[in-house]
């Protein structure tokens, strides 16, 4: 008699698990929790990055800017966070308004709850990962005007740069805007982030002019450490980067994280033998830049590409881009202060040309086949897409600077740029050490 109950027990759980299997698929959206953890995960990782961001320019620049530097990424996950969540969110992925904007239906995440679905995973969690894209993009710039903009120049700038440069054109590629319509293929955002804020960041530095001393004097990277260690943050973050665009976790994020290994691995590679032919001598800082060359130009490529182009694709970025470094940026003479545009810039330009040559539909479906597999349309929209970023960037960036510097000073002070942004801006010094010599926080000098 026991063991007849605890069959009939067993069956009627097996019963009831069937049951609510079957209701789960007969309604309009599942939330499966392997793809909704992923995302999430995804979504930490990708915030890792602006820290990451913050140590890797914190590094490169003087001592006596390093808090400034890092404080500029810092606050910026703080100020693209609530606008993403009160209007960026809604302009981007609000309902489509004649291919250029989204509307206002979800301003404040007004009708999304804890039961809205998108795709496999909740809105919300989608709402969160795209909300790291947004912090980083404009963080990205800073490393153009490092050392010599006032803070109150810089939060009005980047407030208004993600409103009406960043969301416009993140809806035009992910949001069903005009771009999407061409079939501009974008993966994980080389034409979004990275031509956005690199071209971006090339316009305030030559809108704003040098730094001080720039090409009569040497400026060195005050903490190489630090640099590595922002890189590497920056190498793991971006598996949530390209691997979470995916969407879930399934066959087309494990590609995507072996293809950004890949070309990753690739462009330090490249970088570094560049350098080393160039300049005589191989450095951690050339390795650390390469690494970010590379990530950067296969970030639009990431869910299109297979691993053998991933790797062509970071050898020829981590040339290109340490080109655009050392060549390029001497012989203009434009003081990109840490390299913005000559990597992101640059590197993603590159990224989203080689998803017009590389791109298969073997890897995604919902993709195109590019230039090398037949297909030469794709290659002609992805190079109409760039040109679409670059203007957006230039003329956008153009008019923002010219109407913030008519109502505020966008640069700081001479004497200011001196004693350095950390003590002007801030009143605050990174190290202990400057308090020995003399500090201008006390009225002494350096």
């Amino acid at each position: 008699m026991k063991k007849l109950w605890s069959t009939i027990f067993n069956t009627l759980v097996l019963f009831v698990m069937t049951v609510s299997v079957t209701f789960a698929a007969d309604g309009e959206a599942v939330i499966d929790t392997g793809d909704t953890a992923w995302v999430l995960i995804s979504a930490a990782l990708v915030f890792i990055m602006t820290p990451g961001l913050g140590f890797f320019y914190g590094g490169m620049v003087r001592n006596k800017n390093v808090l400034s530097t890092i404080m500029q990424s810092f606050f910026i996950v703080g100020l693209i966070s609530v606008e993403w969540v009160l209007i960026g969110y809604t302009l981007t992925f609000g309902d489509d308004i004649s291919g250029f904007i989204g509307d206002l239906s979800k301003i404040g995440l007004s009708g999304i709850d804890v039961h809205t679905v998108m795709g496999t995973i909740p809105e919300f969690a989608f709402v969160a990962f795209q909300c790291m894209f947004a912090v980083i993009t404009p963080a990205l710039i800073t490393g153009a005007f490092a050392e010599r903009m006032k803070f109150s120049a810089f939060v009005t700038f980047i407030l208004l740069w993600a409103i009406l440069i960043y969301n416009p054109m993140a809806h035009w590629v992910w949001g069903g805007g005009w771009l999407a319509e061409l079939g501009a293929l974008d993966f994980a955002g080389g034409l979004v982030i990275h031509i956005l804020s690199g071209v971006s960041g090339l316009v305030i530095c030559l809108m704003i002019g040098k730094r001080r001393g720039y090409g009569k004097s040497p400026i060195l990277p005050h903490n190489i450490p630090m640099v590595v260690l922002g890189a590497t943050l920056l190498w793991f973050g971006w598996f949530g980067f390209n691997v979470g665009s995916a969407l879930g976790a399934n066959g087309l994020a494990a590609n995507a994280f072996i293809v950004t290994q890949a070309a990753a691995a690739a462009a330090t590679v490249s970088w570094v033998f560049a350098e080393w032919m160039h300049n005589g001598k191989p450095t951690v800082f050339g390795a650390a830049s390469g690494c970010v060359a590379g990530l950067v130009a296969i970030t639009p490529a990431a869910g299109f590409v297979t691993p053998m182009p991933a790797i062509l694709i970071g050898l020829i970025g981590g040339v290109i881009c340490y080109f655009s470094v050392a060549v390029v940026k001497a012989k203009f003479g434009y003081d990109d202060s840490l390299d913005a545009f000559g990597v992101h810039g640059i590197g993603g330009t590159w990224g989203a040309i080689a998803t017009g040559l590389w791109a298969t539909t073997s890897v995604n479906e919902s993709g195109a086949d590019g230039l090398f597999y037949g297909n030469q349309d794709l290659l002609f929209i992805q190079i109409l897409s760039v040109v679409a970023a670059w203007v957006l960037a230039i003329v956008g960036t153009v008019l923002l600077i010219k109407i913030i510097g008519a109502f505020m000073k966008i640069r700081v002070d001479e004497s200011d740029e001196i004693a350095g942004v950390d003590i002007s801006e801030h009143g605050e010094r990174a190290y202990g050490q400057s308090f020995v010599a003399g500090n201008p926080l006390f009225g002494n000098k350096e």
